[in-house]
């Protein structure tokens, strides 16, 4: 209240008949306390005089709020010439503030407790993204029958932001308690622990699994395409494993369906993208395209036949688009030729329009048609056994990737001249794409037969198609796939299998002739470390089939295998499933050194650097 009072007072320039001339000075310098100046004043003005209230008793001197209280009244009255009174008010304001104060306290209050219950709500009500908790799992499916086909295909088909697995295979046909068991089985594994989601029985072996969204930029439900190695050409509901319908094996006549199913566009135009079907009759030269609704499974129109002599392994079919739009099917036997989608539309409709985009052609192309059969055009014809379309980096439209019995020729998709050639020989297994260089074009890793249980694995530059990098090691598997996943530096994790080399190299762990003769390992390769392999895991069975999927959420990539373990005598081989996540495999894996660097590569170095690594869905096209 003095301090209050003291403020009132402070009026620089004015002077009081009471209080006498105010000079700021005078007050600065003055000993006595605020409490002593009040009490001077209250006396002048005839309040509080030789410590006696004129209104009661005398207060105790040592209480200030006393005084305080008790001058309260008087001092309201006391006004200066020529001013209004100011009204003090102290313990109205210390009151008032008390309860802003209160209410201050209880609004902030209220205000963390509402937002701490909205978020509990939250916590409950919008579930978190399932974490893959199972970095491995092993999944035994038990005896597989007299099947020779592998096929694996990876799909989040629960939608749980994790690929599941969907694979087929022929199950032993022994009769167990009277009942007779399917031929062949399509079955879809949980991606997160290998549980099974469904299991949908098949009337005989696939050939191929592909799945895919035939309605693309929309949010229907995955579609699952299985093609038999007869007549079976199946679409499934990857999500419940209904079948949404087949093709009917009556509009092959006496034909069988020589290769999967292809995806095309939307050739019958009702929205759905629709597929084409190669088929092979008894004759040598009897070959037909169907195609064949991606809706309904229906054909669209009739088989279209050509006389083809068929010599040398199946090529295709596959779909090429140019960069100017026009659509070809690539198919041969031992060489590539191609036929426009829009003959085979024509002719199946037996109409002479098409579709608009259909009726795009491609010059350099139609160059090379053929003049004996005018709807075909030559594309390669020597001794062809593999053919891959790879995204080129310069351009929207892809190359070829021929794999011949000689060489390894890249042709350019535009003009279908050769980029490059490689003369390599015992070749027999799919070229693997990735990035190993850092000019972003795709490089390739191959496996080459290199004597008696010996192997050589290389890559090859896709600029120039030299050998950049080599490695041989023994193998006696005949065909071990191969695979890699994409970082999210654009470089390439490659991963093959081969057994562990004769001369144990003095940073592994393991102790000579003590494996099995018949343990293979995985290998991983970093275009970083190129002096160095990563073992990351081991098999005792065959290894048939393989595939990388990404977890997209936690920037991770997982490695699937398909093995066949061996068999006892009399017993059909068991059939195994494993995932195996990336990253942290990376961090379990022994450190193979192929070769001394200068400086040495730490084993702490490399960890580090691994772990850093993020692997993220590949933009590359491959088929």
């Amino acid at each position: 209240m003095a301090t209050v009072l003291s403020r009132a007072l402070k009026l620089p320039g004015k002077k009081s008949p009471d209080l006498g001339e105010y000079d700021p000075l005078t007050q600065a310098d003055s000993d006595e306390s605020e409490d002593d100046l009040v009490l001077d004043l209250q006396q002048k003005n005839g309040g509080v005089k030789n410590g006696k209230s004129p209104l009661g008793d005398a207060p105790e001197p040592d209480s200030d709020a006393e005084v305080a209280g008790a001058a309260k009244p008087h001092l309201s009255e006391v006004t200066s010439e020529g001013y209004p009174s100011e009204p003090l008010g102290g313990l109205e304001q210390k009151a008032t503030s008390s309860i802003v104060s209160y209410v201050r306290t209880s609004v902030f209050l209220l205000t963390l407790l509402i937002s701490m219950i909205l978020v509990l709500v939250c916590a409950f009500l919008i579930p978190c993204p399932p974490r893959d908790l199972h970095s491995t799992w092993s999944r035994h499916l038990g005896p597989q029958g007299d099947g020779d086909l592998s096929p694996l295909e990876l799909a989040d088909v629960n939608e749980d932001g994790l690929r599941d697995v969907l694979l087929s295979f022929v199950t032993s046909r022994n009769a167990s308690a009277g009942v007779s068991r399917p031929a062949s089985l399509l079955v879809c594994l949980s991606g997160m622990n290998g549980s099974t989601l469904w299991s949908s029985p098949l009337p005989e072996e696939a050939r191929d699994i592909t799945c895919l969204d035939l309605l693309p930029g929309s949010v229907a439900e995955t579609i699952c395409l299985v093609t038999g190695t007869h007549k079976m050409l199946s679409a499934f509901n990857a999500t419940s494993g209904k079948v949404i319908w087949t093709l009917n094996p009556n509009y092959l006549s006496n034909g069988t369906l020589a290769a999967p199913g292809v995806v095309l566009p939307d050739v019958d135009e009702d929205g759905v993208r629709d597929l084409v079907v190669l088929a092979i009759g008894e004759l040598q030269r009897d070959l037909c395209f169907l195609l064949v609704s991606g809706r309904t499974g229906n054909p669209v129109g009739r088989p279209v036949k050509y006389d083809i002599m068929r010599e040398g392994n199946l090529i295709g079919p596959q779909v090429y688009i140019t960069a100017s739009g026009a659509v070809y099917i690539l198919f041969g036997f031992g060489n590539i030729q191609a036929v426009a989608l829009r003959d085979i539309f024509v002719q199946a409709q037996n109409r002479d329009s098409s579709p608009p985009f259909l009726q795009i052609e491609e010059p350099e192309w139609e160059k090379r048609r053929s003049i004996n059969l005018s709807e075909l055009i030559d594309i390669y014809s020597d001794g062809v056994e593999l053919l891959q379309m790879v995204k080129a980096a310069d351009s929207n439209c892809s190359n070829l990737l021929i794999t011949t019995k000689q060489d390894l020729v890249l042709l350019r998709g535009q003009n279908l001249t050769p980029y490059w050639t490689l003369s390599l020989q015992g070749l027999h297994s799919q070229p693997t794409p990735g990035y190993f260089t850092d000019d972003q074009m795709l490089d390739f890793l191959l496996q080459i037969q290199d004597g008696v249980g010996m192997k050589k694995i290389m890559v090859v530059d896709g600029d120039s198609g030299s050998v950049i990098w080599s490695y041989s090691a023994p193998c006696h598997m005949k065909e071990t796939p191969t695979t890699s996943a994409v970082t999210s530096d654009q470089k390439s994790v490659f991963l093959f299998w081969a057994e562990e080399p004769p001369a144990t190299s003095p940073s592994s762990d393991a102790i000579p002739g003590t494996e099995p003769f018949s343990l293979h390992h995985l290998y991983l390769l970093h275009p970083t470390f190129p002096s160095i392999l990563l073992d990351l895991a081991n098999a005792t069975g065959t290894v048939t089939a393989s595939e990388v999927g990404i977890n997209d959420l936690w920037k991770d990539a997982f490695y699937v295998t398909r093995t066949t373990e061996p068999s006892s005598e009399g017993h059909p081989a068991p059939l195994v499933v494993s995932k195996l996540s990336l990253r942290w495999a990376l961090m379990e894996g022994q450190m193979v050194q192929l070769k001394e660097t200068t400086p040495k590569i730490g084993r702490g170095e490399l960890r580090r650097f691994l772990s850093r690594i993020k692997f993220v869905d590949s933009p590359l096209q491959v088929v």
